[in-house]
């Protein structure tokens, strides 16, 4: 693997991967788009965050050009939603709560490799929010889509906190890998928090 992480955590990271191209392919469904169509959006879905990052950082070629696995998995999550996104719609729920699971991730898997990198934390942080969320953003640029993590919902938030809690646990010398759990734990505790409770962040440009 690529990242300079723990195996469990290369696993988890290849399964966000695959959530996200589900994601992306899953509104492919909604435009009505071909099979191939299913495999560019949820590609570019699930490898958009992390492409940026390594791009911004100089780390070429890019994770997916050096590790195939990467492009793989999201081809393979990609077709397979096209033959089953009729009773994945039943599912959307569930999918929430993965694409939960994987920005958290994501969040602190893309501050680590920054870090990895010697860059400062600040920029760091950056990172993380990236690839935690450019996928997101490609995917609905290209679907056509609203923009929903440029709106009041708690997402982007959601990464910054889980880069921010990871540099800090970090900073304590915590043994093992407290800092990366923690971190994980602080972006999906919130992120699950907005789902259930509905927690928008405020927008006084929208009209009541």
């Amino acid at each position: 693997m690529p990242f300079d992480i723990s195996a469990a955590v290369n696993i988890m990271a290849l399964c966000a991967v695959a959530v996200f191209a589900i994601s992306g392919a899953l509104d492919a469904a909604r435009h009505r788009m071909d099979i191939l169509g299913f495999m560019l959006i949820g590609t570019v879905t699930g490898i958009g965050g992390g492409t940026l990052r390594d791009v911004l950082l100089g780390s070429v070629p890019v994770f997916w050009i050096r590790e195939p696995i990467w492009v793989i998995v999201c081809l393979i999550a990609s077709a397979a939603t096209y033959f089953v996104a009729p009773k994945l719609a039943s599912l959307a729920r569930a999918l929430i709560w993965m694409d939960a699971v994987g920005l958290a991730l994501f969040s602190v898997i893309g501050t680590e490799v920054a870090l990895d990198f010697g860059v400062p934390a600040l920029i760091a942080v950056c990172m993380g929010v990236m690839t935690a969320t450019f996928g997101g953003i490609a995917r609905d640029v290209l679907c056509g889509s609203n923009l929903t993590l440029m709106s009041e919902e708690i997402y982007i938030t959601t990464a910054l906190a889980g880069s921010v809690a990871y540099l800090w646990l970090g900073a304590l010398d915590l043994p093992g890998s407290y800092d990366l759990i923690g971190g994980f734990l602080v972006a999906f505790i919130l992120r699950a928090l907005a789902i259930v409770f509905h927690i928008k962040l405020p927008n006084p440009y929208k009209k009541s």
